[in-house]
């Protein structure tokens, strides 16, 4: 009985220690926060990255691993990020440009090199970090010259803060250069060639960032999507959403003015206008261009209530073409607005325009059809004697006629109607 109940134990304890093992091991083990971030570069990818460094900051990570994959965008954007890079003494960035075909062109190119850690998948690329404004025409010279010693000199920078090469930074933003990953590892543009996250962590693990040891081989990743907020919001500031949010505007708010009390309309336009002159907040939107979709409304509402014989709306037309060209001219090229986009707007509002004042010119020549005036020229039944002398109650058919003339009865114009008997079937 004695051997039963020490083996018994005996178990219990091994057993105990066991669990206890695996707990601490369990504790022991590392994480690492990761956001992704694909398309252009946005007020809400600032929003995002500057949020995932917080998330990042309060779950304790080894580092925040920002998997980057864009075709460039907004210079104050990338400034702000890569601001919260340089700033981020406490926590490593790890950038990892993927996937396997992906790029980190333009904007992508500053945000990679301002990372603690400059990772890249096989067959991606990075470079061509040329500023781009007015959508890529030609500004003036002097401004120009500046924007590119601007942008050279903030890249060096940015290079001689992370010990990389310093003379392709300013080649990729004089010279529009852009290279592959392999020719990117030999520069000491990044630190490593990594086919997946797996391999990221593996080869990471026991790098020194900031006097603190990276410990990230067997770390577990915690990905952090976007909120509700940030998808909002870059969804609505992609050009052609903002141009159908105007049109709605432009449609709901005249629909709601020449039809008073439909309400839906007017809601709709209200809301739409709001959401987009919160867009514009967040994006360099082009104020000419603004002005013009302005005039175009003008115009537009004036031809709905004094129709012009279509002047009018050809010129609100024009202005509304050139608006939705020049509203967002100011973008990168990445984020400009497609010609597909912009001349079916135009010939859609158009169109929307012509129908209100046709048929506005044509109400104005059709009979009316309620009140006492819709009587005029219409068959009725009549029951009841229409002459002044009066007489026995009869059924007939006849016309009434009716017409208006102008007899005064206590100072109120009234109409007259008289009857004309076709047949007796009494």
């Amino acid at each position: 009985m004695a051997k039963h109940v020490f083996l018994i134990l005996l178990f219990t304890f091994v057993a105990s220690a066991g669990v206890a093992q695996s707990n601490t091991a369990d504790s022991s083990r590392k994480n690492v926060t990761m956001i992704s971030v694909e398309g252009s570069i946005s007020p809400p990818t600032t929003n995002y990255i500057n949020r995932g460094i917080r998330e990042a900051k309060k779950a304790n990570a080894e580092c925040l691993l920002i998997q980057l994959d864009t075709p460039g965008g907004l210079l104050e954007s990338t400034k702000s990020i890569v601001q919260s890079f340089l700033d981020s003494d406490d926590m490593p960035i790890v950038v990892y440009v993927a996937p396997e075909g992906g790029r980190a062109a333009s904007a992508g190119t500053f945000i990679t090199m301002a990372s603690h850690v400059a990772v890249m998948a096989p067959t991606t690329t990075i470079g061509a970090a040329s500023p781009v404004q007015m959508g890529g025409g030609q500004t003036d010279s002097v401004m120009q010259k500046k924007l590119f010693n601007y942008s050279e000199s903030f890249i060096e920078s940015i290079a001689n803060r992370r010990n990389r090469n310093a003379d392709w930074a300013r080649s990729a933003v004089r010279e529009g250069k852009a290279i592959t990953a392999e020719k990117a590892l030999e520069l000491n543009v990044i630190d490593f060639i990594a086919p997946n996250r797996t391999d990221v962590l593996r080869k990471i693990d026991g790098r020194v960032v900031n006097g603190d040891t990276l410990n990230t081989r067997n770390a577990t990743i915690s990905k952090l999507p976007t909120n509700l907020a940030e998808s909002l919001l870059s969804f609505i500031i992609r050009p052609e959403v903002m141009l159908i949010l105007t049109m709605i505007a432009i449609y709901g708010i005249i629909g709601e003015v020449t039809n008073p009390g439909t309400i839906i309309p007017g809601v709709a336009g209200v809301i739409a206008l709001i959401l987009v002159l919160y867009a514009s907040s967040a994006m360099p939107i082009n104020i000419a261009g603004f002005a013009l979709i302005g005039l175009a409304i003008v115009l537009f509402t004036a031809e709905a209530f004094t129709p012009a014989f279509g002047v009018l709306i050809a010129g609100g037309s024009v202005s509304f073409f050139l608006g939705a060209l020049m509203l967002f001219q100011d973008l990168p090229e990445s984020m400009e607005l497609s010609w597909a986009w912009l001349i079916p707007a135009t010939i859609l509002t158009t169109l929307f325009f012509a129908w209100i004042v046709t048929e506005g010119v044509r109400v104005q020549f059709t009979s009316n059809q309620t009140g006492k005036e819709s009587m005029i020229g219409k068959h009725a039944e009549v029951i009841e004697p229409v002459t002044a002398e009066g007489g026995t109650r009869f059924r007939q058919r006849g016309i009434l006629e009716c017409c208006q003339r102008k007899e005064y009865s206590r100072r109120k114009m009234v109409q007259s109607c008289f009857y004309r008997r076709t047949h007796n079937n009494s």
